[in-house]
């Protein structure tokens, strides 16, 4: 592996990160099982509900906690070149502010300066920097920040480090969100956290506004001394191609992502009265027990690895073909004998991977609460509406943006929507039901 060191040590990668994806390229060249076929798991039943916990006043624990946001994503799959979190979402706000907004909140409800950073990746640092001097209460934006690494791509067939250069940018990629753990461990973070006295670290999505500190949570989080937690919700039609949470051979907890299941396994893998529960990415993180995992695997966490077989350009279907690999951190949970999960309401799920996810943030379908966060409207009960639009007119931002320049139409009492040809949507019209608006 000498060719991928060199070039991540050229690139300034951190030895952390070096090690880490030293380690994934083993796994991929060792033959190790990189899937997980149904055979060799089994559905989760029930879980503890986030309504029925009992555990030690979170309040209490304030100080001891750190709000960490995952900012790393450009959203290139919408048309996005900045980070993605700079995209309005309601009222003229984009995810970053309406983040800063429930931060500076929590901390004037509490009485208490709640830590508060972002995981950043090379492409958003700076973007995410210039936005948040409009915040100056929250201090110096450059203390707010860890940077994620970066992977080198591989050629398919050599699993050499690809070479690419009419753009040697495309010779690199994004590792993963698994990369959470070598990066607050290699930029120093973790150490000052816990120097700080900080002992619990809730991470999530920076697209994910309905992600907010959870007191009942971090109480029964601190209560139970496990290592880690996840919050997983009850799988709806809209999340079948989302990872599930299921029990391993050994009858621990693990989490398989799309890419990790057979295609013969495909139909149970979709099926969300087998596997109930998907992963939120709303994590809670014992920040004494993961410095020891840490320490225990040389500065990272042996997670699942996942295999992407990508194009050097993503653009150029004819450039060479590549491998990708990356990490998945709530993968973590199988890294953790103790670790847990616990079932919580669907009002803190509230991302946004694609435009249809977008245009339903910004209907009536969903509320801004007093303190910014972003959650489906009650009358929903917990159900959003499954919004499917044509790829070829609503794929890219500016494209949706076109067809609600007027507005959004109601979506309060809309179940289904299904969107063909370039439809301009009115803002006047109220959709009911199951609802299919076709151009021709």
């Amino acid at each position: 592996m000498d060719s991928i060191r060199e070039k991540m040590q050229a690139a300034g990668v951190s030895e952390v990160a070096i090690r880490a994806f030293e380690h994934n390229v083993g796994v991929l060249k060792g033959g190790t099982q990189m899937q997980i076929p149904e055979t060799d798991i089994r559905p989760v039943e029930s879980l503890p509900q986030l309504g029925e916990l009992a555990g030690k006043d979170g309040r209490s624990l304030l100080e001891a906690t750190v709000i960490i946001k995952l900012n790393g994503g450009l959203g290139t799959g919408m048309g996005l070149q900045k980070a993605k979190s700079l995209l309005e979402v309601r009222d003229g706000m984009n995810f970053l502010e309406l983040t800063a907004r429930q931060i500076l909140s929590l901390r004037e409800r509490f009485g208490t300066p709640l830590r508060f950073l972002l995981m950043n990746s090379f492409s958003t640092s700076a973007d995410t920097r210039d936005f948040l001097q409009k915040f100056p209460e929250l201090g110096d934006p450059a203390s707010l920040e860890f940077v994620q690494s970066k992977a080198p791509k591989l050629d398919a067939e050599t699993l050499e480090p690809v070479s690419w250069p009419e753009d040697p940018g495309h010779e690199w990629c994004p590792p993963g969100h698994g990369d959470l753990y070598p990066a607050i461990l290699s930029s120093g973070k973790l150490d000052e956290l816990l120097a700080a006295g900080v002992r619990y670290a809730f991470v999530s999505n920076s697209d994910n506004l309905g992600a907010t500190l959870d007191l009942d949570l971090l109480g029964h989080f601190a209560e139970t001394k496990a290592p880690f937690l996840m919050e997983v919700t009850r799988r709806t039609e809209a999340d079948r191609k989302g990872g599930h949470l299921a029990v391993d051979i050994k009858g621990g907890l693990l989490l398989r992502e799309a890419a990790q299941c057979p295609d013969e396994d495909l139909d149970s893998f979709q099926n969300i009265n087998r596997h109930r529960f998907f992963n939120t990415n709303n994590l809670w993180i014992n920040l004494e027990r993961l410095k020891q995992a840490l320490d225990q695997h040389g500065g990272f966490l042996p997670l699942a690895v996942i295999r992407n077989a990508k194009t050097v350009d993503p653009r150029d279907e004819n450039s060479s073909k590549v491998i990708q690999l990356e990490t998945a951190m709530g993968a973590a949970i199988s890294c953790f004998e103790d670790a847990a999960a616990v079932e919580v309401p669907r009002t803190r799920f509230a991302p946004v991977k694609a435009t249809s996810d977008l245009l339903a943030l910004r209907s009536d379908a969903y509320i801004v609460t007093d303190d910014y966060r972003l959650e489906l409207h009650p009358d929903r009960n917990g159900v959003p509406p499954v919004i499917k639009l044509d790829s070829d007119h609503f794929k890219m931002v500016d494209q949706l943006e076109v067809a609600i320049a007027d507005g959004v139409p109601s979506l309060l009492r809309c179940n289904r929507l299904e969107v063909n040809g370039p439809v301009k949507l009115d803002p006047q019209t109220e959709l009911k039901g199951d609802v299919s608006l076709n151009a021709n």
